[in-house]
């Protein structure tokens, strides 16, 4: 007898759907990282994780499946749960390059978990857990955003400086153009926030961005002291 197509055809996509179809398709990432000063200011308040306050540097939000047109996927795989003994040797640098500075004050796990469940999830076609993780941390160490801004002579210092002088000491050192995020002081002014930076879909090289993030900051911005 011959196998019945339709029934097959049927099958797979049931076997599929058991599977979540967790791989997924996107465009490029965007690597994101801010700056714990300014993210206090925005919530008016922050708390330090349990290792204590993180040190004067940028810190990683995440690092973001997005597409094109600007949309991006989510939240892709329910049964791919944040598993901390699969990032165990990762878990001293993930303290200290991926810290929590939301309230209550955490150990950064509940931070990883959401960045894992949300984002991370829509990766999993190149990027398992752990080399999700690897690869942010070493998207941060090639980026070296501070040292690159201090070379410029761009301290956090509470000084303003210009928004394209900060662009471009970034672009120099990394050689692609990054995206400005500001909030506001609580007098209302302009200050540094995040920088996302476009990785290509292997999560290993900076590419130039397809599509940059709404918003915009002052000509002139803060960068607040931490």
């Amino acid at each position: 007898m011959k196998p019945n197509c339709s029934i097959l055809f049927k099958l797979l996509i049931l076997q599929c759907l058991s599977l979540q179809c967790v791989s997924q398709n996107f465009d490029f990432f965007f690597f994101v990282q801010q700056w714990p000063a300014s993210y206090c200011d925005t919530k008016q308040s922050c708390c330090y994780p349990t290792s204590g306050k993180p040190a004067a540097d940028f810190g990683i939000h995440g690092l973001w499946p997005n597409y094109k047109d600007g949309s991006y996927p989510s939240n892709c795989d329910a049964d791919s749960p944040f598993n901390q003994a699969e990032v165990s040797d990762l878990s001293s640098s993930m303290q200290k390059n991926w810290p929590s500075l939301a309230c209550p004050s955490s150990n950064s796990v509940g931070f990883w978990t959401h960045e894992w469940v949300k984002h991370g999830t829509c990766s999993q076609s190149v990027l398992d857990q752990h080399g999700y993780f690897a690869s942010a941390l070493n998207l941060k160490q090639r980026s070296s955003l501070l040292q690159s801004l201090n070379r410029a002579g761009i301290e956090a210092d509470g000084k303003s400086y210009s928004l394209q002088s900060i662009r471009e000491a970034i672009k120099e050192a990394i050689g692609y153009t990054p995206w400005i995020e500001c909030n506001t002081d609580a007098s209302g002014n302009s200050q540094l926030y995040q920088i996302y930076l476009c990785v290509d879909t292997s999560g290993s090289d900076f590419i130039e961005c397809p599509v940059f993030p709404k918003g915009k900051c002052s000509s002139a911005i803060e960068f607040p002291s931490f």
